[in-house]
């Protein structure tokens, strides 16, 4: 299994905790020492797992729009979205807990025109003002064919690093990685007026494999 390279210093450090406490068990031989050690393990184990980075595939092509985030699909609605899309736009909202993978997807192909990162408050991620308030980063996608996507990443509760590769006329390839986060959180998707969604309430979509729209 892969990991993503974000994770490589939490994964050595939990590594090295586990095998310390096993070099005390050993040393003392103490039940307290070897439950420890047995934790500490478990912690080691659960780091490696949060920054697995598998590979995926599934449907591609310009119409469709791809989930950029694993989780639970918790919000749909018109929105006003005035930085990128600079009106009304459809807004589908993915909410990762601590189990599901945080590496984030390009949702289409396209040509990367916007990146903004807006500092802010470290709310429940899944919460409906999180949208606003919270620590973001935003990247839009305009496609070859004109329309614009807009990927929110967004800090929850215990999530205090958000990364993006992104930058200002990248060339974004649907499915493709472009950032992670840390420890819990939320990424919020934008579409032009008139796409379809493909995903309802409720639903665990998968990064880079689910299509959860169509754009019009």
């Amino acid at each position: 299994m892969s990991f993503a390279r974000e994770g490589y210093p939490f994964i050595l450090i939990a590594t090295a905790l586990a095998l310390v406490g096993y070099a005390g068990a050993f040393a003392r031989r103490s039940w307290p020492f070897w439950l420890v050690a047995i934790v500490l393990t478990l912690l080691a184990l659960w780091v490696a797992y949060f920054f697995r980075d598998p590979e995926r595939e599934g449907p591609r092509g310009e119409k469709v729009v791809i989930a950029p985030a694993d989780g639970r699909v918790i919000d749909i609605r018109e929105v006003d979205e005035p930085a990128f899309h600079r009106g009304k736009a459809i807004r589908v909202s993915i909410f990762m807990n601590v189990f599901n993978v945080h590496v984030n997807r390009y949702p289409v192909s396209g040509t990367v025109r916007f990146t903004h990162y807006n500092p802010g408050k470290f709310l429940n991620a899944a919460a409906d003002k999180a949208s606003l308030e919270n620590e973001q980063m935003s990247v839009g996608i305009e496609t070859a064919g004109g329309a614009r996507v807009l990927s929110r990443q967004i800090a929850g509760l215990i999530a205090r690093r958000i990364v993006t590769y992104s930058r200002d006329g990248d060339r974004a390839a649907q499915g493709e990685r472009y950032g992670l986060i840390r420890f819990g959180s939320r990424v919020d998707v934008f579409l032009p007026l008139g796409s379809t969604v493909r995903v309802a309430l409720g639903e665990r979509p998968v990064a880079g494999t689910t299509v959860i729209a169509e754009l019009p």
